[in-house]
């Protein structure tokens, strides 16, 4: 059964008996209404008959009067016999519901009439002069047989008014007891019905509610629910959805438990891998190291036999020329030996030079590995000014105008801080567009502050990011992916270099815990976006 329909159940039975008690009540009220009507009908009715016996009597008393005085105006008296007829009249309709009454009080007109016209005959007689003689009977003391009748008719009137009166009040009181009983029943029955409806709702609806809730509680704080409830209203639809929830988080427990496992393991592989890496990297870096000390030594070697072979050609052309050969011998040795042998000379100390670059770059990048950094809190702005500073002869040659925005603190080495800045900025200054005039900007993020859209690297948390941005030539979107490796240079053709300073800026990074990324468009210059640690970092 549905709530709406148990809800509904539990106002109208309520309502159903209140109302048949309401009707009780009302028609108990209606009882009394009534009975305190009949008892006053009563009492106006034996009020109107008890006050018709002195008219009678009086009329009587004139009547006698009138005959002794011998004046018939005793008996002209129109207007009392009038209001007596009046008051028969009213008394018979007041009783014209009770056959017998009714009955009695005709009795009590026709002896009244009848005496009447007795009355009227005296008087005509006494008018005329007649003889008395047949009205000699009313003179005397005894009531004439009219006023007899009456008097019989009223008494008895009189008698049966008043039995009905003691049963109308008799009836009264019973009433009015009834009605207060009927009172007194209904309230403690709608009392006891209201207190049944509480109870059964109580019973079917607040203890259910009661244990939803606490299902809820339950499934709040992850512990396990009793059994669902029975029924079938929303109640139990709720607590059913409660333990469908249930089963649904204890399952995600499982599965979240699974996932941390396997994550804990991912992680311990990764760990592990990340400390093979390490350790690979270490030997790497060591190799380099190794190697590039190794292949100085014959470096050097091939550069000094170039030296020595170049004063040997000019001894040789000294040698020739004191030799005074033949015009045609002395031009085929000097071609040879400013020719052949000059280029031959150039290329290896070029070579030379160029093996060299190379060498001290791949040393640069093992001690940026190798390099024991000093830990502390390390002012970045005066770290830009300094490379500023260092860089402002190219700056100058260059005219360009490079703006340092205050800069937060961080976390690092300043002394390799200060390099990845002053390598940014240099590289900043190197790939200016010659066609306009050049603009550097160094600055910083705010914690509100997003990278570009396109950029698919966020910076961690608990960590600065600051920015080197440039109206320089910007980088084709095909070399994006190549930046940052070691050996590539985009602009060859633009500035020197062996392209290994953004590979050292990354090493540096990420030996800070920091990272570094790119923004960029051909012909609108670059954004370099570089993160450091706001904090020291976990051992």
């Amino acid at each position: 059964m549905k709530l709406f329909t148990k809800g509904l159940l539990l106002i109208a039975l309520p309502s159903a008996v209140e109302l048949a008690l309401l009707g009780v009540v009302s028609d108990m009220q209606a009882q009394t209404a009534q009975a305190v009507e009949r008892s006053s009908d009563s009492r106006q009715i034996l009020y109107q008959a008890a006050s018709l016996e002195n008219p009678m009597l009086w009329q009587v008393a004139r009547l006698r009067a009138g005959i002794v005085a011998g004046d018939p105006s005793f008996m002209d008296r129109h207007a009392a016999w009038g209001d007596l007829a009046d008051r028969l009249t009213r008394l018979e309709e007041a009783v014209a519901d009770t056959p017998e009454q009714a009955a009695r009080v005709r009795q009590m007109r026709e002896a009244v009439d009848s005496y009447r016209q007795q009355a009227m005959s005296v008087a005509q007689s006494l008018r005329t002069g007649a003889t008395m003689k047949p009205f000699a009977t009313l003179e005397g003391g005894a009531l004439p047989a009219q006023a007899v009748r009456f008097r019989d008719a009223l008494h008895a009137f009189l008698d049966e008014a008043t039995r009905l009166e003691a049963e109308h009040n008799a009836t009264l009181a019973q009433t009015r007891t009834r009605q207060h009983i009927a009172l007194v029943c209904a309230v403690l029955g709608s009392m006891l019905i209201w207190a049944a409806t509480a109870f059964a709702f109580a019973r079917g609806i607040g203890r259910r509610l009661d244990v939803l809730a606490s299902n809820a509680q339950r499934l709040g704080s992850g512990k396990p629910l009793p059994a669902p409830l029975a029924g079938n209203d929303e109640i139990a639809a709720l607590d059913a959805a409660l333990h469908r929830t249930s089963a649904l988080l204890r399952a995600a427990d499982l599965n979240q438990a699974a996932l941390q496992a396997s994550l804990q393991t991912r992680a311990a592989e990764l760990a592990s891998v990340n400390e093979t890496l390490r350790q690979e990297t270490q030997d790497n870096e060591m190799f380099i190291y190794s190697v590039s000390h190794d292949l100085r030594s014959p470096l050097v070697n091939t550069q000094g036999f170039s030296k020595e072979l170049q004063v040997s050609c000019d001894e040789l052309r000294a040698t020739i020329v004191d030799a005074r050969l033949p015009a045609d011998e002395h031009k085929r040795l000097a071609d040879v030996l400013d020719g052949d042998v000059q280029e031959s000379l150039r290329f290896v100390r070029s070579s030379v030079t160029r093996a060299a670059a190379i060498i001290d770059a791949l040393l640069r990048i093992a001690r940026a590995g190798r390099l024991e950094y000093h830990w502390q809190r390390v002012s970045v702005g005066r770290a830009v000014a300094r490379a500023v500073d260092a860089l402002q002869k190219r700056i100058d040659e260059r005219e360009a105008v490079v703006v340092v925005r205050e800069l937060p603190a961080a976390w690092g080495d300043p002394a390799a801080i200060e390099q990845v800045f002053s390598q940014l900025i240099g590289n900043a200054i190197s790939f200016l567009d010659p066609a306009r005039p050049g603009h550097i900007e160094v600055g910083a993020l705010d914690a509100a502050d997003h990278v570009h859209e396109n950029s698919t690297i966020a910076p961690p948390q608990r960590t600065r990011t600051y920015f080197v941005r440039d109206n320089g030539m910007g980088i084709p979107a095909a070399y994006m992916s190549k930046v940052f490796r070691a050996f590539q240079r985009l602009h060859g053709d633009v500035a020197q270099g062996e392209g290994v300073g953004l590979a050292l800026v990354r090493r540096i990074l990420e030996r800070h815990g920091g990272r570094v990324w790119v923004e960029s468009a051909e012909g609108a210059g670059s954004t370099f976006f570089v993160t450091l640690p706001d904090q020291p970092l976990r051992a």
